[in-house]
């Protein structure tokens, strides 16, 4: 194994790393916005003050 070979693999596998963790929290985040009971942002306009 030489640095032309690893390098490149951690990069890879890096960035597939970070593309599931954006689909997961993708998914969490639409789910979570379809739930009439989930608790309003304190950013929203209707939200708790």
């Amino acid at each position: 194994m030489d640095v032309f070979f690893v390098v490149p693999f951690l990069a890879l596998v890096s960035l597939l790393g970070v593309c599931v963790f954006a689909i997961v929290d993708k998914t969490r985040t639409e789910a979570r916005k379809n739930d009439p009971n989930a608790p309003k942002s304190a950013l929203a306009a209707d939200g708790p003050a």
